[in-house]
């Protein structure tokens, strides 16, 4: 039996969890809030200019409906990159060399594991029960045979590991992404995927724990751990961003996003019209006859 005051020490954990989760719900609100007051002139005409680079019109255009605030998100993209260069990279690159590949291997899977129940409610939620089933054995399989996820048995027993979230789940039902955003600590966005970031947060089993110090200490190792694998393509995007990054990762994001929302077959985008439409006939004047000339006879 529960004693009235064992009840009374459990409602601080319960309330933490509310907090945290109402904590993200706050960072998106503020983030759309204070983009509203942003003014929406942007970099990029002062940039083409030095450079001497055209930008279309068209294209100028479709990306200030996309990306309206354009000016908060350079802001945080910035505190982003620079939180990630002098803080998260080190740190990952340390966690790397310290750490044996075959238990950086095993933390992996193990986080991986812990997500697939989520992934399986979203499968079922987007009307793909196959795959749904499927993240349901892989869970089963690898939380036991797999000894709590940390070896992925049930990639090589044929059972596909999936990449679903909810923001991927609201789009599936009809709603659109809207804006695009840059939301601290979390990285590229948009309002759709903003909103969605409590449920994915409070679908993940570990943020459910009573002692909320472990809790913490995992969600630590697995954002160090998901960096270190992240660091190669983050040398190639270093290479690729060219002089604007904040360009390359706006338009990596919404073709990452659009992949995954389609299960990487994402509707082709129409061609330009008139592109593929055959030239009209230049008339033959050869054949009139002159002015004032009789008719041909048949």
């Amino acid at each position: 039996m529960y004693i009235a005051g064992q009840k009374k020490n459990n409602d601080p954990l319960q309330s933490s969890r509310l907090h945290s989760a109402r904590l993200l719900f706050a960072v998106v609100c503020l983030s759309v809030l204070a983009a509203c007051g942003t003014m929406k002139n942007s970099p990029d005409e002062a940039a083409a200019g030095d450079s001497g680079a055209q930008i279309d019109a068209a294209t100028e255009e479709r990306n200030n409906v996309k990306d309206p605030f354009e000016g908060l998100n350079r802001v945080m993209y910035t505190f982003n990159d620079k939180m990630d260069r002098y803080l998260l990279k080190p740190v990952a690159k340390g966690y790397r060399a310290i750490t044996p590949k075959p238990v950086s291997k095993g933390i992996s899977n193990f986080f991986s594991n812990l997500h697939d129940p989520a992934i399986m409610l979203y499968n079922f939620l987007q009307g793909k029960p196959k795959a749904g089933a499927s993240d349901l054995g892989r869970f089963l399989v690898n939380s036991t045979i797999g000894i709590a996820g940390l070896f992925d048995v049930a990639t090589k027993m044929g059972l596909e590991k999936h990449n679903e979230d909810f923001g991927q789940t609201l789009a599936v039902w009809g709603v659109g992404d809207g804006p695009y955003l840059v939301l601290p600590f979390f990285g590229p966005s948009n309002i759709r995927e903003g909103a969605s970031i409590p449920v994915d947060w409070y679908t993940y089993p570990p943020n459910h724990m009573e002692e909320q110090s472990t809790n913490v200490k995992m969600f630590a190792v697995e954002v160090v751990d998901r960096r270190a694998q992240l660091l190669d393509a983050g040398d190639i995007l270093d290479q690729a961003a060219g002089a604007d990054p904040y360009i390359f990762v706006r338009e990596a994001f919404r073709q990452r996003r659009l992949s995954l929302i389609y299960d990487g077959n994402p509707p082709q985008a129409a061609p330009p019209p008139g592109l593929f439409e055959d030239d009209e006939p230049v008339p033959n004047t050869s054949a009139q006859p002159a002015p004032g000339a009789p008719p041909q006879s048949r």
